[in-house]
Order: C-alpha cells, then structure tokens, then sequence
C-alpha cells in the first residue's frame, strides 16, 4: 500500500467537500462521490455518536486509505462534527474525541482537523463554555504540536473573538477554521476577517452557501479570492452545502466545483 501523499497547508489550493454535505457523512463511499464529482479529496468525518467515531479504528483508516488510493484522492482534513451536539466545553467524550483525533490525523497524513462548535457546543456569549474551552484547549495543544496536527475551531465567534481564545491558548496549532457562509449570516466583513486574521491564524476553508449554488448567493467569491491571494493562503478550500431547494446534490456539487475552480484560477 502507498503512502498518502501529505495534504500541507502550502502546497497548493485544493478542492474537496465534506462528507456530511455529499450525503456520505463517515461513509468511505464519500471518496468515490467524490471523485466523480471532481474533487482533489473529501474532508471526512471522525464518526459518529452511534458509531462511537469509528474512524479511530485501524481497519476503518485503511478503507479511507484503500479507497484514496482506488480514486486517486486525498483525505482533506477530518472534521468532529458530532460536537455540535456533544459539546467540548462540558462533555468529557467530546474532549477524548479530540484527544483521539489527533493520532488519527497523524496517521492518516491529515494536517486539520475541525472542532465544531455550533447548537450544544455553541460558544457565542457563553463566557463560562469559553473559558473551559480554551482550558481544554490548553492541554491538548502540546499533542498537536507534538503531531503536527491544527487544530481548527469552527463556530459563530467574530474574528476577534477567535484570536481572544487563540491567543489564551497560546499555541500556534490552534487556529481558525474559516466558514465565509456561517460568519457572513453572523454579520461580518469576511473579506476584512480574512485579511485581518492571516494566512497564520487560518487552517482552512469552508466555500459555503446556504440554499444557492456557489456564486449564486450571498457571498462574493471573487472577492473571498482577492482576501485570501492577499493573505497567501494556499491550502484545503471545501465546499459546504451549496444545494438549492429541491435541486440535486450530485449535479449541485459538478456545478460547484466548476465554478470555485472557475474562480480560484
């Protein structure tokens, strides 16, 4: 078996969606829907409540890399979205999930992964969830170091917001996860966020919109291009939701990754 290639932030500008938004969240199946999409690679999911995160198994890992390796594709990063009804900042098993995550993502040549922090594990104007959040934080960012893993943080805080935790943390392998759709219904420059916080503070990308195609909504990408070619972002850049009402994700996500490709050029 080959080794993946290493998806370093820096290489190059690559396309991928998450596995939830192509309707195989921590199904394998995402790579070859994937691929047939278009893509470079699938941001996948570590599992599931139900499944008890079951791409902490070796023999789940080697599907994902047998699967890679059958397409031609990349595992784009590997995302906890079962914190969103878990959440870190109270409930021991979400915190073990990250723990665990990061051997995952070694392991798997992955250099992200996503902690959500939306509905449960919502941190806007929770300063007491904040507070336990970024001492959690604290203790597992050493391992990340140690593994060269980001850690990125996914949720409705502004940017400043983000670097106030960043910062508490203080360790560079915490970093933002970027979603320009989510911080935009929040009522954020995006482009300045972007720019303010850097190519340093930010991991990677979500291209997300919410009931319109890419390029038919509420965010200017060919500005979201201008904001990131001024910070010198070169990365993972994944497609989010982006289905219209009724529309077909299949035939959405070609569209898609025509269009962010169209723009990115």
């Amino acid at each position: 078996m080959r080794r993946l290639p290493m998806t370093k932030i820096g290489d190059l500008r690559l396309i991928g969606a998450c596995d939830w938004s192509i309707q195989k969240m921590s199904e394998v199946e995402a790579i070859r829907v994937g691929k047939n999409i278009g893509l470079d690679g699938v941001q996948i999911s570590l599992g599931t409540l139900t499944n008890n995160m079951h791409l902490r198994q070796a023999s789940i890992q080697q599907q994902y890399k047998d699967a890679c390796s059958e397409y031609g594709m990349s595992i784009g990063g590997i995302a906890i979205g079962e914190m969103n009804n878990i959440p870190y900042k109270s409930d021991p098993r979400a915190e073990q999930w990250v723990w665990d995550s990061i051997d995952v993502a070694k392991r798997m040549n992955v250099n992200v992964v996503l902690l959500a922090f939306f509905h449960n594990g919502d941190l806007k104007n929770d300063k007491k969830g904040t507070q336990e959040t970024i001492q959690r934080l604290k203790k597992v960012s050493k391992k990340a170091e140690d593994h060269g893993v980001i850690l990125g943080i996914e949720s409705w805080l502004s940017a400043e917001e983000h670097m106030e935790i960043i910062n508490d943390v203080g360790s560079p392998n915490v970093q933002v996860y970027y979603d320009v759709a989510n911080s935009n219904k929040m009522g954020y420059n995006i482009y300045d966020e972007i720019r303010w916080l850097g190519k340093k503070h930010i991991c990677e990308l979500h291209a997300k919109e919410n009931g319109y195609l890419l390029g038919q909504g509420k965010i200017n990408f060919e500005e979201v291009k201008k904001a990131i070619d001024d910070i010198g972002y070169e990365g993972w850049i994944h497609i989010e939701g982006a289905v219209p009402e009724n529309a077909d994700m299949f035939d959405s996500y070609v569209l898609n990754n025509k269009y962010i490709r169209s723009v990115l050029k």
